[in-house]
């Protein structure tokens, strides 16, 4: 299993928030990566679903002869 790489990235937060973040002990560094892979994992299926999309209106719907039809091709190449 190989090691995974890690950068740096930094946010700016009001003077406020980091004396409270202080106050109550909370790390940036897991929240942080925490936020920042949920919303990656948001914007990937964002966009896998708008794909799903495009090719959903690209494809024309099958009949239901169709796929009765397609099934019996399937089964006599078996």
């Amino acid at each position: 299993m190989g090691r995974t790489e890690y950068v740096t990235v930094s946010a700016k937060v009001p003077r406020r928030v980091k004396e409270l973040m202080d106050r109550y002990g909370i790390k940036p560094g897991p929240v942080i990566r925490e936020a920042l892979e949920k919303e990656v994992r948001r914007r990937i299926l964002e966009e896998a679903e708008e794909r799903a999309r495009r090719l959903r209106r690209g494809l024309s719907p099958l009949s239901e002869d169709d796929i009765v039809r397609l099934i019996r091709e399937d089964r006599e190449t078996r």
